[in-house]
């Protein structure tokens, strides 16, 4: 398996947080890493990022667990579980009001030692998406 994670602590509350993360026609405004996001965020659908390291491609996911402004996770890959991305979005209500976010992304199956050697390193994807949704969630 490989791992890529990031967390922050943002100040508002998890519906504020959450409304963003699930709006997915506002994703170009403060991520830094979207060129354009397809499709309607919501259980069972499926959605198409167009990323900066790879505008003219999508990386087309599932969203396959919505529990509202509490979890969410994003799962894509190869058939047959070839190779496989799952990207889960986690809340949890902090003290004052804050919210404790996290974002983990576990890739694994069979390919995995050789996409390992072609995928981009993905932390600075990880903190930047991190640190847009903290700056947009604090600003509204």
């Amino acid at each position: 398996m490989m791992t890529y994670s990031a967390q922050r602590t943002i100040s508002a509350s998890p519906s504020d947080v959450w409304q963003i993360l699930t709006d997915s026609s506002k994703y170009v405004e403060w991520d830094p890493n979207v060129v354009r996001l397809e499709g309607q965020i919501a259980l069972g659908q499926k959605i198409k990022i167009f990323t900066q390291m790879s505008p003219d491609r999508a990386f087309p996911v599932e969203v396959t667990e919505l529990t509202p402004n509490q979890r969410m996770v994003w799962t894509g890959g190869m058939p047959l579980g070839l190779f496989k991305g799952v990207r889960t979005f986690s809340l949890e209500e902090g003290q004052e009001g804050n919210t404790h976010f996290q974002m983990e992304e576990v890739f694994s199956g069979p390919l995995l030692p050789i996409m390992r050697r072609v995928m981009p390193d993905l932390t600075d994807a990880f903190e930047s998406f991190a640190n847009g949704l903290k700056q947009r969630a604090e600003s509204l």
